[in-house]
């Protein structure tokens, strides 16, 4: 679980550190343009996580909810580096919307297989894994933004980035199904392993 961990926080970066330059780019957005997307994700990752998420961990439960958000992810992604104009672009946020279903779970699904008394432990790893997320990321995505576009890009895909991302996300909902279908270490409340 740490390795999806890890791959959704290395796809979430495409957006910090691409993003602004590739809509500019692309679609010619101003800042205003760029603000106002902006907002409406954000918009959408609140009513996800506070009203959507519960719904359908009872409906789908944790496992399921989270491969759910993690493909959800990926096809946002995927649409955004193809799409052609800014209203595609814009629309793909729907489907990248449901990447919000994927951390809580994510979250669930690791502190299940703890004990109480690791429950520090295991939210210090994964902030780690976070922040080297964090600094390896926008390194790696700047690149590949870097070499696909200007005057003679290696190779001229200008969305290569996200289309990446989509991937490496892809890659940590596969993995995500098959770990979380492991009966892994159940821990009850009393800290012993069932």
């Amino acid at each position: 679980m740490a390795a999806v961990n890890f791959m959704l926080h290395v796809s979430h970066q495409v957006f910090p550190a691409v993003f602004v330059l590739y809509a500019a780019h692309r679609y010619g957005w101003s800042a205003w343009d760029v603000g106002l997307l902006l907002a409406v994700v954000g918009a959408l990752d609140m009513v996800m996580q506070g009203l959507v998420v519960s719904r359908m961990v009872t409906w789908l439960g944790d496992r399921g909810t989270m491969v759910v958000g993690l493909f959800g992810g990926a096809a946002g992604l995927a649409c955004m580096g193809l799409a052609p104009t800014g209203g595609w672009f814009a629309l793909a946020i729907l489907p990248n919307a449901l990447w919000g279903l994927a951390m809580p779970t994510i979250q669930s699904l690791m502190t299940q297989r703890v004990s109480p008394s690791e429950q520090g432990q295991l939210q210090g790893a994964n902030m780690s894994v976070a922040s080297v997320a964090g600094i390896l990321s926008p390194v790696f995505f700047g690149a590949v933004y870097s070499a696909s576009v200007g005057s003679e890009p290696l190779f001229p895909l200008p969305g290569a980035a996200f289309l990446i991302a989509a991937l490496v996300l892809l890659a940590g909902a596969l993995i995500g199904w098959v770990v979380a279908r492991r009966n892994g270490r159940a821990v009850g409340a009393d800290g012993v392993a069932a």
